[in-house]
């Protein structure tokens, strides 16, 4: 439990610093002379920075481990939070949100951590848990910022123009707390840090050319990744607009807009996580197939809120309720897309991760860019067209099929294990090594994924005798293994 708290608080602090600068946004667009389209582009590079950064995070944390990859991505960003009080210009603001928002390739180590310290009947609501948590700290940022600044203002007598500035050492100082405490007190996986399970042997060093392979070969990644953008995405693009659309739209002061818009972000502490339980209870009754129903029911609701949210600009009751909806729906559909992910590749997890993470910021970007910056369009009608949108990409989730559980619409392959599938990622030579270790426990574990609760339970007395004498056999052995039963 102690890595699950470090994955989820250094998550936390990352978007904590990644919309500060939004829930002050009213104060720094007059302090800078921000037009509208600086603003926009200033959102877009925000999350745009993450999309090769979550990738990278998810090579490095297979290679090396989820506590290097948090520590490294909150060090090195941290001089970017104190830097940006000292922007003058436009692009100066721009620059420093680009270098934050690398911040958010936390997200692929925390998804990773939660992965590798619970069950596969779990990973579901720990992978939500985590990320819920971590998400939560938007709606915190846009509530606490505002109220940070006034104390500023009120303690020390500052112009509000100059309070805005001081605001950004709490994020910054938050996050050299979190690189320094998790180095220091977190582990790797249970078994212990990555390089200690190196250096003893106990971990064998993988190619990453074969991680790669066997992540971009996987059309899954790629499906997973596009509609991750319009769940994930539409929360992001959520968090950069709401406290300056409240602000506007609704002639609110700043602590009240921050208060209404903080409540989209703050929802996640309990709707993403109720995603991950719900991907976990229709897996135990339905298995993969129960897991993808619920994933695409939820995310069309989720852009079904979005649209309404565009009808209802002229009520801010209305609003409100909508957009509490939207954050429910919204936040649960990307719980329930990391209830699936995990299954995609166990030899590549973190890097699948980091790809589906970064569909995430494509998605933002590209709904900042389209709706809400470049197109002549108003707010409610970009949150009218990103819902569209989203509903329709959403679909995409009817392709998503598993050969031994099935999908959406098709039924499983008869007697295909989990085990041939797991196994296809290695050659027999890696075999020999025994780098297929991991997955081949792995593929064992997943086969609670199957729709029928007899045929699981049968399976799983097949696998633990199966278990008990494929880990550490030869090539030709682990082939007999995943070979299918007749």
């Amino acid at each position: 439990m102690v890595a699950f708290h470090f994955a989820w608080s250094s998550f936390f602090c990352a978007w904590i610093s990644t919309f500060s600068p939004a829930a002050l946004l009213p104060l720094i667009r007059e302090s800078l002379n921000l037009t509208t389209f600086d603003i926009g582009n200033a959102g877009i590079a925000a999350v745009c920075g993450a999309i090769a950064g979550r990738i990278a995070m998810g090579t490095a944390i297979d290679r090396y481990g989820p506590r290097c990859g948090i520590c490294c991505c909150l060090g090195l960003t941290s001089p970017a939070v104190f830097l940006i009080a000292l922007a003058q210009t436009p692009a100066q603001f721009l620059i420093a949100r680009l270098f934050i928002g690398f911040t958010l390739s936390n997200f692929v180590a925390c998804q990773f951590w939660c992965s590798s310290m619970f069950n596969v009947k779990v990973v579901g609501f720990a992978n939500a848990c985590g990320a819920g948590l971590g998400n939560s700290g938007g709606g915190w940022a846009l509530l606490l910022m505002p109220l940070v600044c006034n104390a500023i203002v009120s303690s020390m007598g500052l112009p509000v123009f100059v309070a805005w500035r001081w605001c950004f050492m709490v994020p910054g100082c938050l996050q050299v707390f979190m690189t320094i405490t998790t180095m220091l007190f977190a582990t790797d996986c249970p078994d212990g840090n990555y390089a200690d399970l190196k250096a003893s042997g106990a971990m064998k060093r993988q190619s990453n050319m074969a991680m790669w392979r066997a992540a971009v070969t996987n059309y899954r990644t790629w499906v997973m990744m596009a509609t991750y953008g319009y769940s994930f995405g539409v929360e992001l693009t959520m968090n950069n607009l709401l406290s300056q659309y409240m602000f506007d739209q609704f002639s609110l002061g700043l602590q009240t807009a921050g208060l209404l818009a903080s409540v989209f972000g703050l929802t996640n502490i309990l709707s993403r996580p109720s995603g991950g339980l719900l991907s976990d209870y229709v897996a135990s009754r339905w298995g993969m197939r129960g897991r993808l129903w619920a994933l695409w029911i939820t995310q069309t609701l989720a852009g079904l809120m979005c649209l309404l949210l565009g009808l209802v600009s002229s009520s801010l009751p209305s609003t409100m309720a909508v957009l509490v909806m939207l954050s429910v729906t919204c936040q649960q559909s990307a719980g329930l897309s990391f209830g699936v992910v995990p299954f995609v590749s166990k030899r590549s997890t973190g890097l699948v991760a980091g790809f589906v993470g970064a569909g995430g910021n494509v998605g933002a970007s590209l709904n900042q860019a389209i709706f809400f910056t470049y197109a002549p369009l108003s707010t409610p009608q970009g949150f009218f067209w990103m819902g569209v949108l989203a509903m329709a990409v959403t679909a995409l989730y009817a392709l998503v099929y598993f050969p031994m559980w099935g999908g959406m619409l098709t039924a499983p392959k008869e007697g295909l294990s989990e085990e041939a599938y797991y196994m296809a990622e290695f050659t027999p030579e890696e075999i020999a090594q025994g780098l297929h270790t991991a997955s081949l426990r792995f593929a064992f574990e997943s086969r609670s994924q199957r729709s029928s609760t007899a045929g699981r339970k049968d399976a799983s007395v097949r696998a633990g005798a199966a278990c008990n004498g494929a880990i550490g056999a030869g090539p030709a052995q682990i082939i007999a293994v995943a070979r299918p039963a007749v």
